[in-house]
């Protein structure tokens, strides 16, 4: 059977360069190249030497429809605006666009799920294993208590990062609200600051901490009284997003256009 050609849009950042390598890794897939913002340094450069590998042959462009064009799969963990362009692109082409990128608002959220009608699009705010599982875990434990204990999600991550609560942090919270049955904006509690009066029953708080090279780690807190129950996610490495995309972009080969999520892929 031929290789997947999977192309990585963005390539040439710290995320970027660990999906290059992950596909040059991966049997039966093929780096299709790789692509980034005109006027980017790595434009020209070859995209295998640009990750730390032997040169492929091939070069970093600034033409993600040219590169779409050319792939099987693409993978993207960029910013919300291209990332919107970019699944325009891959509905155009008809070819599966695998989306690590966070912060997405609602908008942008719901133009990619109209790129989905035309394209398999894999869309995830953490591709690794244990994340997804941490997600079925938190909903099922709201689903499982009473209304009276407290959900409270806590993550940190590096000082580069530019969103916040994260985007797993939200899912998270969302998993929780599910659990519920409730939708989590009607319940969500961003910040306390001040004099914030007593908890509301209910009530889903998060607590956003940054602060050195923390990978990512994400703690779930449900508290009652007399008790607390702990769900807790650690990466300690960015591979572990890297293989998980690389594993939803073979996982999309031949399914219908349509929006998908990592706990598709991993068939939780």
């Amino acid at each position: 059977m031929a290789a997947v050609r999977i192309g990585v849009i963005g390539c040439a950042g710290r995320m970027g360069r660990l999906l290059l390598r992950a596909v040059a890794a991966t049997p039966g897939c093929a780096v299709a190249g790789g692509s980034e913002r005109p006027g980017d340094p790595a434009v020209g450069r070859d995209v295998g030497t640009l990750a730390g590998l032997d040169p492929l042959g091939r070069a970093v462009t600034d033409d993600a429809a040219a590169l779409i064009a050319a792939a099987d799969a693409v993978l993207e963990f960029t910013t919300p605006a291209a990332t919107v362009e970019h699944a325009a692109l891959a509905a155009r082409h008809r070819k599966v666009h695998v989306i690590g990128t966070t912060g997405l608002d609602a908008s942008q959220t719901a133009a990619i799920e109209r790129a989905a009608r035309d394209a398999a699009i894999v869309l995830a705010p953490n591709m690794s294993l244990g994340v997804n599982l941490l997600l079925r875990l938190v909903r099922e434990a709201a689903r499982a208590l009473d209304p009276d204990w407290d959900i409270e999600i806590v993550e940190m991550h590096h000082r580069h990062k530019l969103d916040a609560p994260s985007g797993t942090a939200l899912a998270l919270g969302r998993a929780a609200a599910s659990g519920r049955g409730q939708e989590l904006d009607a319940v969500a509690r961003r910040s306390r600051d001040g004099r914030t009066g007593p908890r509301p029953l209910g009530e889903i708080g998060f607590a956003t901490l940054r602060g050195g090279d923390v990978v990512g780690e994400h703690r779930v807190i449900l508290a009652a009284e007399g008790e607390r129950v702990e769900l807790a996610h650690i990466a300690t490495g960015r591979d572990i997003f890297a293989r998980g995309a690389v594993k939803a972009a073979l996982w999309a080969q031949g399914k219908p256009p349509g929006l998908y999520s990592m706990s598709d892929v991993l068939g939780l």
